[in-house]
């Protein structure tokens, strides 16, 4: 993925804890032939260090956007989201939910939460495959992202 204004990489934070999520969303961008930095934390105490920059992630760069679980060891996604919409230097990164749960309170606990979107994991590889390229195409074809710290 890239910026579409001036070409440079888009840094997307994935906060997902299982291992095989995380394989799966990498290997779906890479089948979408998205170009970006993606990293990943496996816990929200990591998301909130690298959002933060403290500890081993102090020289992590401000992402674009955030791919965030809500079933998160140590610090639950939910609170990460809140600790993000409430800060004044990350309220503007928009935030997309990719979870597992279709659960009606935590879509509406989310979007009580500011949250950008909020997305189901589909359980089909080819399917997630499919959501990853339609929000691609969204998110960095058609909609202007706000400038990160430094830029």
């Amino acid at each position: 993925m890239t910026d579409r204004r001036n070409g440079d990489p888009i840094d997307i934070l994935l906060v997902e804890d299982n291992p095989g999520d995380v394989r799966l969303t990498q290997e779906a961008f890479r089948q979408a032939s998205l170009a970006n930095d993606l990293d990943v934390v496996r816990d929200g105490e990591a998301a909130l260090d690298y959002l933060y920059q403290r500890g081993e992630y102090e020289d992590a760069p401000v992402p674009s956007l955030i791919l965030l679980d809500l079933n998160l060891p140590k610090v639950g996604g939910m609170d990460v989201l809140e600790t993000i919409k409430a800060e004044p230097e990350l309220r503007r990164i928009p935030v997309v939910v990719l979870t597992g749960s279709d659960a009606e309170e935590d879509v509406v606990e989310s979007y009580e939460n500011y949250v950008n979107a909020y997305l189901t994991k589909p359980i089909e590889p080819d399917e997630f495959v499919d959501l990853v390229r339609s929000f691609e195409n969204f998110w960095f074809q058609l909609v202007e992202l706000p400038p990160t710290a430094g830029q």
